[in-house]
């Protein structure tokens, strides 16, 4: 049997006289994966929060590497041999790659002598170990999401982690960037590193893990071997209850064409010779590989990066989109890929987020109307089911599906005709996913045309009534939710299909 590297019994964990964990006792061997799920709240994070030493349990034991710790801390975990990547890369924007590796790895003091040339082959030397290929004098403010996900891979590898934490460490990486880290994870547990996993992608978990550990409301529920368990019994032991849909997709009466491109383009985005249409009531699924243009066709119909050519018509009536402000006057609501960055502010409550997209909506001579404001939040807790104390309640403090509802609601309290969605379910347990994907339905039930951006071709193929596929910043074709197929996705973006068989 393999070396026991981690060791958490009974573990609590109370906030503000919330519990967060009861508890809950999880171990980890050498040269395996252990999965750990559960809706957001579960209680993840605060137990990760403990092993790396963030924050300090209540009661319960902790061992690293067969040392008994009865007072964690950051310093102490990493000296134990413990690494973290996390969803959010923890890096310094105006620093290079090369400069927050050697700030991850070196120690000495603040005069010491810094060697560059070994700094800059040393980084380059682990971002290849870490699948990739990225200029180690590149400045991180300058890298994508994906790329800076890889630099703090790299920072791991670096420091000879005896346990790895990888918390959602694919929600912005292309399919063959997984496939890099995937080849990196066997590497590591041939190593024997322990690495502990938190995704919400079940078929990546299935894929990947050796066991899971669930848990729901704070208490560890159950542990599996990966080999033996279904995708079906995890959901039923994450949530509670049998999830019957996580794509609840009915079908909806479609209106009028409500959006129409014509040849649309953006120079600046790359957005080239874009034709196509949304009418009330459908959902249009944009699937596409990451760089395919996607996100830039919707920034361009949104204003953030204004066409060069071609036309935008609403309702059969063209009009100007030079900026989010023409959008939002024309009907238009765009909820961004990155919630924590342009989708909500974190440090303001859940009512002013709400209001930000239309504030002459609760204004009057200049002043906002508090009392409507607030309304109008509670109005949106309520119809969209957001699990919060009060309107009062500051965004960064909610679970990542809520967060997302409030991102949506910003948009909703515009009353847009059209509803863009950009990774609308990215980084949400599969509890969130099912209640977004519903109220995807209902918006559409409402009459609005409804575009829907997605990496998950589950997500794609599930909530789609029409699939268009981007590829080098133009239209590869357009498939039927009765014709569309996973390969038939993956032959459009790829350019193995010609776009005339899929119109």
């Amino acid at each position: 049997m393999s070396e026991l590297v981690l060791t958490a019994r009974s573990v609590s964990k109370s906030f503000e006289g919330v519990r967060a964990l009861k508890g809950v006792s999880f171990d980890l061997l050498a040269g395996e994966v252990h999965a750990l799920i559960g809706e957001n709240g579960a209680g993840k994070s605060t137990l990760i929060k403990i092993m790396t030493g963030a924050v300090t349990a209540d009661s319960g034991t902790l061992a690293i590497v067969g040392r008994r710790v009865a007072e964690n801390n950051p310093s102490l975990a990493r000296a134990l041999g413990i690494a973290a990547i996390y969803q959010q890369p923890s890096l310094f924007p105006h620093l290079t790659v090369t400069e927050n590796i050697a700030l991850a790895l070196e120690r000495g003091g603040v005069w010491r002598h810094v060697h560059w040339k070994e700094r800059r082959g040393r980084a380059r030397v682990l971002i290849e170990r870490a699948g990739a290929s990225i200029d180690p004098e590149r400045l991180v403010s300058t890298l994508s999401m994906p790329e800076q996900q890889i630099v703090e891979i790299a920072k791991a590898i670096g420091a000879n982690a005896r346990i790895l934490i990888m918390d959602e460490p694919t929600a912005s990486l292309t399919e063959h960037e997984v496939e890099s880290l995937f080849r990196v994870i066997g590497e590591l547990k041939a190593q024997g590193v322990g690495i502990i996993y938190i995704s919400h992608r079940l078929e990546e978990i299935s894929r990947i893990a050796d066991r899971i550990t669930v848990l729901r409301d704070g208490e560890a529920i159950a542990t599996r071997d990966a080999r033996t368990v279904d995708r079906a019994d995890l959901i039923q032991l994450m949530v509670g209850r049998a999830v019957n849909a996580v794509f609840p997709k009915r079908r909806v009466p479609q209106g009028e064409i409500t959006l129409e491109l014509r040849t649309l383009s953006c120079k600046a985005t790359g957005v080239n010779d874009v034709s196509l249409s949304v009418r009330a009531g459908e959902i249009l699924g944009i699937a596409g590989l990451v760089g395919s243009g996607r996100t830039q066709l919707a920034e361009t119909i949104f204003g953030l990066t204004p066409s060069d050519s071609g036309e935008v018509r609403i309702c059969g009536t063209r009009v100007e989109i030079a900026s989010p402000a023409d959008a939002i006057r024309h009907g238009i609501g765009y909820m961004p890929e990155d919630r924590r960055k342009h989708g909500v502010i974190l440090e303001m409550p859940i009512s002013a987020n709400t209001s930000l997209a239309d504030l002459n909506a609760i204004s009057r001579a200049g002043l906002i109307d508090s009392a409507k404001e607030e309304a109008i939040a509670e109005d949106f807790i309520a119809r969209l089911r957001i699990k919060a104390s009060s309107t009062h309640a500051k965004v960064g403090t909610l679970s990542g599906g809520n967060q997302q509802k409030v991102a949506l609601s910003r948009w909703l309290a515009t009353n847009p005709k059209i509803l863009i969605l950009d990774e609308p379910t990215q980084g949400v347990d599969v509890g969130s996913k099912s209640e977004i994907h519903s109220l995807m339905v209902d918006l559409a039930e409402r009459g609005l045309a409804v575009i829907m951006i997605s990496s998950e071709l589950p997500e794609i193929l599930g909530m789609s009534d029409r699939i268009a596929v981007m590829r080098n910043g133009t239209l590869a074709g357009i498939l039927s939710r009765e014709d569309a197929t996973q390969e038939k996705i993956l032959s459009l973006a790829f350019g193995h299909m010609p776009a005339g068989e899929a119109a």
